[in-house]
């Protein structure tokens, strides 16, 4: 047998040099960043589940809802869902003020709905992602009730408290308070509890390890059941430096530096690997992972142990003007230069180990279309289309809204009745006390709102939109009569086969998932171009971010290989140079 392994070594040998393009590959695609994982390869599509699709008639949306368009999940290709909380809670944050985290809420469904929820996607090969709100529960939770009780109650020490006897504790900003207050005082035992985000969402203690014990039960108790991972919301603020000291005047201009990675954050994340996440078959991801790429790292570097993905906001960032009391989107839109500059900062953190995530809409963020594209309508297909190519060619972990694959837009809100975001309205609230410019704010607010992302999915044609025969908790988009899923399902051009088509593309090409990363012609205002290659596999990405024709010189060296394997219009005049059509995106493999 010994003489024999020279000859079968030899024979493999030849066997790769007959196959080139696949042993390069396979080579490319060992190690480090590259090494294959299904959560590095999949498509999260993420679903809000208040807007999806109401079963009932109550004007909510549940899981009996979803039940019924798994099949529609099915047909985009994705392979992960996304779903924002479940659980139950007295919605003061739209279900982020979790009051019981082993209950659903009841405007939802069932602990039963949930199990069908999961294996009817399990069934059609869709995994699910859930939400792991543990920065803070909801006032109404039994762990606040009792830690509020006493000072001496055994759960006094789940959360932040400050004795009012010390005096009024140290400044911190809350992101939803009227008063922009993080402290909120307490009668009962006369003393303040912190919450960074709203009164009824005080934050957790992390520092007591009971209460790590606690979370780490609730996840093995979500897992037991099947589900896929986690993506752990605001999860960089978890860990306080409990005493409190005083920030810089105009922090709060700069929250994520000053609230995320305090003290034993990563001890915290390393002991819920070790306990928890290590046991299981799951992706975990961690939305906000710190101020920077360096941070970010902490977070997804194999060697820590820790987490497998990181969710940046410095994407969400650009395009933002600050108030002197709040922020909000530059009518004028964004900077290109900047945008293509911290894209490309990302994918260099991961270039070599570690992994991140690309994605452009959320709840927490307007429509896709509307921020970063064109809404109007000679352009919205166009643009639309090119920002889904954008995120299905860049490396990461594509993470892709509801709604945002049928072009939805930002809706119209004219008064602050119409908005049921909390933060949205106790900024207003607050704007009001101090006397500030309120119909300058509801100008801004209406192109601004995470409330915009919130509006119920766009069905069809028929009474509010298909979502509901009720009346729908929040306002339907009006232009649902033309923008809706059975309208684009008959159009073969439409956007939403578009994404079906890109979707299908990056599960076909390795190269799109694993490839390196180039940035090309860098200082064009108008143009991102970049190539992607694995192996010898070459393709190079064209994107006009503009609604103008543009021509597009390829630099030396480069020459197209075939006809497009993607393309937003029916042609493309190419040659040493690409005649671009508005918002024209194209994909295509070099030579």
């Amino acid at each position: 047998m010994k003489r024999c392994l020279p000859l079968l070594l030899a024979l493999a040998l030849e066997l790769l040099a007959c196959l080139p393009s696949v042993a390069q590959q396979a080579t490319a695609v060992v190690g480090g960043a590259n090494k294959p994982e299904w959560w590095k390869e999949t498509i999260v599509y993420q679903i809000y589940p208040r807007s999806f699709q109401d079963s009932n008639g109550d004007g909510v949306g549940d899981l009996k809802g979803i039940i019924s368009r798994l099949d529609y999940l099915k047909s985009l290709g994705v392979g992960t869902v996304w779903l924002n909380p479940i659980y139950a809670s007295p919605n003061d944050d739209n279900g982020y003020d979790i009051s019981d985290y082993r209950q659903i809420m009841p405007e939802f469904g069932t602990m039963k709905d949930f199990d069908a929820l999961l294996k009817g996607m399990h069934d059609r090969g869709i995994k699910l992602v859930m939400d792991l709100v543990v920065n803070h529960s909801s006032d109404e939770h039994q762990w606040f009730k009792q830690s509020r009780s006493s000072r001496t109650n055994p759960y006094r020490n789940y959360y932040h408290w400050w004795p009012a006897e010390k005096g009024k504790p140290t400044p911190r900003y809350s992101l939803f308070d009227v008063d922009n207050n993080a402290w909120k005082y307490d009668s009962l035992t006369n003393a303040y509890y912190l919450h960074y985000f709203s009164r009824k969402q005080p934050d957790l203690n992390w520092e007591n390890p009971k209460l790590r014990q606690e979370v780490y039960s609730i996840m093995r108790f979500w897992l037991d059941k099947g589900i896929d991972g986690f993506r752990m919301d605001a999860f960089q603020y978890v860990a306080k430096d409990t005493t409190f000291p005083a920030f810089p005047a105009g922090y709060e201009q700069d929250i994520v530096r000053y609230y995320s990675s305090g003290p034993h954050l990563h001890d915290y994340i390393q002991e819920m690997n070790r306990e928890v996440i290590s046991k299981y078959n799951v992706v975990t991801i961690s939305e906000g992972a710190g101020a920077s790429p360096e941070d970010a790292m902490k977070f997804v570097d194999p060697a820590r142990h820790e987490l497998n993905m990181a969710y940046h906001f410095e994407g969400m960032g650009i395009g933002y003007k600050h108030d002197k009391d709040y922020d909000y989107l530059d009518p004028q839109g964004y900077n290109l230069l900047e945008f293509k500059k911290v894209y490309t900062r990302w994918d260099k953190a991961f270039a070599e180990k570690g992994w991140g995530t690309i994605y452009l809409g959320n709840h927490d963020q307007v429509r896709m279309v509307s921020r970063w594209g064109d809404d109007r309508p000679a352009f919205r297909a166009p643009s639309s289309k090119l920002l889904t190519t954008f995120l299905l060619t860049m490396r990461g972990t594509p993470f892709y809204y509801a709604g945002d694959e049928l072009g939805m837009t930002n809706s119209v809100f004219k008064s602050i009745t119409d908005f049921r975001d909390v933060a949205a309205r106790n900024q207003y609230q607050h704007l009001q006390q101090i006397g500030a410019d309120l119909p300058t704010f509801l100008t801004r607010l209406a192109k601004s709102s995470r409330d915009n992302g919130r509006t119920p999915f766009q069905w069809d044609a028929t009474a509010n939109a298909g979502f509901t025969t009720g009346t729908p908790w929040i306002g339907t988009n009006p232009n649902y009569l033309t923008i809706n899923k059975l309208q684009e399902d008959k159009d073969p051009n439409s956007i939403l086969n578009y994404f079906r088509k890109a979707v299908a593309l990056r599960r076909q090409h390795k190269v799109l998932v694993y490839g390196q990363y180039q940035l090309l012609d860098e200082a064009n205002p108008h143009i991102y171009a970049y190539m992607r290659t694995l192996g010898k596999e070459r393709v190079l990405v064209v994107l006009n971010f503009s609604s103008d024709k543009r021509t597009w010189s390829l630099p030396t060296g480069l020459k197209p290989a075939g006809q497009p394997w993607l393309n937003n219009y029916p042609t493309l005049q190419a040659g040493s140079a690409f005649a671009l059509q508005p918002w024209q995106a194209v994909v295509i493999g070099l030579q």
